[in-house]
């Protein structure tokens, strides 16, 4: 008899809901996390990071509220105060994590754990046994071994960045992915001078290139350097050759290396207990399992999506099919790529679900399209005006008018991306997203209006054919 139904290794967010799920379903779980729970999403990634852009925005609103009637006068930023409510923020979600996890019944320790085969785990230096085995240890920063860089105090990583101890009066972020990006706004906002240097020809490469393009355009206080090669750092200086190769340099009293992460896939035992992997990670069928027997993984490590959502709904799939493995299948747990979205905590916002453009052609697909400034909202322009970045882009399949893609530019856009991921699940067509009620007045109803954007059918005649915008 296993002394577990189920041991976890990793306590981020695919491992902590995983146990949390097993936990809730009766199974016998340990819990191993060598660190604190939540990972680096809860620890140094999304909260801390989303922490320290409330306080930017909320510094940035004061500073320039003159316009809506809001003179603050001397407004200033203590980030010792603001580092001191991060912290804060975080121990307050860890404890939670914990306490979630204690009432589900699953015991946690705080301790490494390697994965010795099939039902095998040392955690702590002893060896434990279960039935199963779920592998969510996460993702490192990627740093590319640019000359000068290593071992230079003026470089740090995403963890280094959240904890210095000044705003930098000079910012150099080499990457625009997210990480560069929401980094890039945050210290902007608080006045800082930022380059972001990006190898390719825009930012966020994942996202649609017409959102990506508007939101490095609406992001005051950035200057953007694309299809840049970065040489070299030497002492404070970032070494790049411009989009016609040209040397070119960056003075910066910090520098980011923000080009991305990869999934951990050394230093628990894959390579020795025969578990298929690659650098870019753990391989896995669409219900999680790997190639050894009831070992299953989520989460950054597979690669699948570098995602703290996208691990919770991988961490879900596994302990459905762990707790029933007949039913799951019958109940659809599975992963679904196409309806993860994706969320940018910049300033602006930004977040999409489903094909873009770019990737629907890519496909072969005969698409149709429409794209609404989120200027014909009523709320966005009463808090933005008609000048502020917002748009909504709508992408459906011609013959079927199936919805393919919803991508949002724009306050709250990750707030309302969950409808559009909602529309994706559902396979509503342009006609039955036009029936759907938005309450009014919200930005969210610029979805709405990018379905009735959508071009009509040749041989249709219905209403909203020729809509006009509405009154603000």
């Amino acid at each position: 008899m296993s002394d577990y139904d189920v041991i976890v290794i990793g306590g981020g967010p695919g491992g902590y809901i995983a146990a949390e799920r097993l936990g809730q379903a009766g199974k016998k779980v340990l819990l191993a996390e060598k660190e604190s729970l939540g990972g680096t999403c809860l620890n140094v990634g999304c909260i801390p990071t989303k922490s320290l852009l409330n306080t930017a925005k909320l510094y940035a609103h004061a500073r320039d509220g003159e316009p809506y009637g809001v003179s603050a006068g001397d407004v200033r930023v203590d980030w010792a105060r603001a580092q001191a409510w991060k912290a804060e923020v975080v121990s307050t979600l860890v404890a939670g994590v914990g306490a979630t996890e204690k009432k589900a019944g699953v015991e946690v320790v705080k301790a490494a754990a390697t994965l010795i085969g099939p039902g095998a785990v040392e955690v702590a230096g002893r060896r434990r046994s279960a039935d199963h085995v779920v592998i969510a240890t996460g993702s490192v920063p990627a740093m590319p071994p640019i000359p000068g860089a290593k071992g230079n105090p003026a470089v740090v990583d995403s963890t280094g960045l959240l904890a210095i101890d000044a705003i930098p009066k000079r910012l150099v972020v080499i990457g625009g992915g997210v990480i560069g990006v929401e980094f890039a706004s945050l210290f902007a906002a608080l006045g800082a001078q930022v380059d972001v240097i990006e190898m390719l020809p825009e930012i966020l490469p994942f996202a649609d290139a017409d959102i990506a393009a508007k939101l490095r355009r609406g992001a005051t206080g950035v200057n953007f350097h694309l299809q840049c090669q970065v040489q070299s750092v030497e002492g404070n200086s970032v070494v790049y050759a411009d989009a016609k190769g040209r040397q070119q340099r960056a003075e910066a009293d910090v520098v980011l290396m923000a080009v991305g992460r990869r999934p951990l896939v050394e230093g628990w035992g894959a390579a020795e207990a025969g578990l298929e992997h690659t650098p870019k990670g753990v391989a896995v069928d669409d219900s999680m399992r790997t190639n050894l027997p009831n070992v299953w993984a989520v989460g950054d490590v597979t690669g699948r999506s570098l995602l703290a959502h996208a691990a919770y709904r991988m961490g879900e799939i596994a302990a459905a099919h762990i707790v029933d493995p007949v039913g799951a299948p019958r109940q659809g747990q599975l992963l679904r790529a196409n309806t993860i979205p994706w969320a940018v905590y910049s300033i602006p916002e930004a977040a999409g679900v489903g094909l873009t453009e770019a990737q629907a052609k890519d496909k072969g697909l005969d698409i149709v399209k429409a794209s609404i400034p989120l200027a014909m909202s009523g709320r966005f322009v009463a808090e933005n005006g008609v000048k502020g970045a917002g748009v909504v882009k709508l992408i459906a399949d011609r013959a079927s008018r199936a919805v393919l893609g919803v991508h949002v530019l724009g306050p709250y856009a990750p707030e309302m991306i969950w409808g559009a991921a909602a529309i994706l699940e559902s396979e509503l067509t342009v006609e039955d997203l036009r029936q759907l009620v938005f309450p009014h007045p919200t930005v969210s109803e610029g979805i709405r209006e990018a379905a009735w954007a959508i071009p009509e059918r040749a041989s249709d005649n219905q209403p909203g054919a020729n809509r006009q915008a509405p009154e603000l």
